[in-house]
């Protein structure tokens, strides 16, 4: 166990080089991986089910202690991201299927892995875990919803389909993941620092399949698509940021609202597209698992360096074991 806590460590670590890694070998072998496309959603499964054995009852005490920040975090998640993936596909004149795929990537909630990342940063991490839950919680009904009105008209949107998806993919693991720690909490506590290896290697997977299938597409679309979720996620982070300073929130709030926005949960952006749209679709959100855990590390560095204006909440410990579940 020592040394499966120790490799989890590793590869939570160094989760950016190995999601690139493992997409640049898809890409020069596509035929080693293509057969992994048929478990895309399984994986997710795997790794919402990791992310439902983390949370606790605390992790919506700030939802009910301090709701601003959580309310302003949440809607500009729903409403900065789709509104910029949108504007940013038109200014770049994307495809039909690589426009609705990023806007797709802008309609899912924030990724888990933004807790670490905001952590490191010295902001507000009992805030991120809050927004990323609740985000999470809401994406059923608010994905299809926000993506039927922008991307319909590049391709046809199943509101329905995309529901009972993301509530099978999402909300079942989760909610079999609260169970498991309620019935078997000593179990969960033994192994619950392996979690963050089993994540990691789900999402290297998915990586893997997408880029496979797409690795006829990648050489004339990649750096269009890299072009676009650079801007999205600088948007993000900048409107993420400015929203909560024009709130009047403090710096550890606007460095947790800043990073959660940011960062989306691209495993299920990769997960919905290949099911509902096609491989293609799912490009933006393979690249959005790339540069998220690149630009997170580095925003959260800078900031590291940069004392809060007041002292951060929650940050009595590093947030628990399924810390890069969502990316």
């Amino acid at each position: 166990m020592k040394l499966l806590e120790t490799i989890s460590s590793f590869a939570g670590k160094y989760f950016a080089f190995f999601v690139i890694a493992t997409a640049m070998t898809a890409y020069f072998i596509p035929d080693a991986f293509t057969r992994f496309g048929a478990y895309i959603t399984i994986l997710l499964g795997v790794v919402m089910f990791g992310m439902g054995l983390t949370l606790k009852a605390a992790d919506f005490k700030v939802v009910f202690t301090q709701p601003v920040p959580v309310i302003i975090g949440v809607l500009a998640q729903y409403t900065v991201m789709p509104l910029v993936a949108f504007g940013i596909a038109y200014a770049l004149r994307l495809p039909p299927e690589l426009a609705a795929g990023l806007v797709l990537l802008g309609c899912v909630p924030g990724g888990t892995a933004s807790n670490v990342m905001v952590y490191l940063a010295k902001g507000n991490v009992a805030l991120s875990v809050a927004m990323t839950s609740v985000s999470t919680l809401l994406a059923p009904v608010a994905t299809p919803a926000i993506l039927l009105l922008l991307a319909g008209q590049w391709l046809p949107v199943d509101a329905k389909s995309m529901f009972l998806s993301i509530f099978q993919v999402i909300i079942v693991p989760i909610a079999l993941g609260l169970i498991v720690q309620r019935f078997f909490p000593r179990a969960v506590e033994k192994s619950i620092s392996v979690v963050p290896l089993i994540s990691v290697a789900a999402i290297l997977i998915i990586v893997s399949a997408v880029t496979a299938a797409n690795a006829g597409n990648v050489a004339e679309a990649g750096f269009i698509v890299f072009l676009a979720v650079f801007l999205h996620n600088g948007f993000g982070l900048l409107i993420g940021y400015l929203a909560a300073k024009a709130m009047g929130l403090s710096e550890n709030d606007r460095r947790a609202i800043s990073i959660e926005v940011g960062m989306q949960n691209s495993g299920l952006g990769v997960a919905l597209a290949t099911a509902h749209f096609s491989p293609l679709a799912a490009l933006p959100s393979v690249w959005g698992a790339i540069w998220h855990n690149i630009s997170g590390p580095i925003i959260a560095t800078i900031w590291s360096k940069k004392p809060a204006s007041t002292e951060a909440r929650g940050m009595g410990s590093a947030p628990a074991g399924g810390a890069v579940a969502g990316e």
